[in-house]
């Protein structure tokens, strides 16, 4: 039964892994730069402006 144990810990391990990826995907926490961050944030308001030039 020790099997059992080892790959429910597996599993678990791995879906907290999974979950934390997901959450700091959410928060946008994986941006290397502030500045492209910014140019994220900025560029939907310059495609709309572009647009209706």
């Amino acid at each position: 039964m020790w099997y059992f144990a080892w790959i429910l810990g597996i599993g678990v391990a791995l879906g907290f892994g999974i979950i934390n990826v997901m959450w700091l995907d959410a928060n946008d926490t994986f941006a290397h730069d502030s500045a492209e961050s910014a140019k994220d944030a900025k560029a939907p308001a310059d495609n709309a402006k572009d647009q209706h030039s």
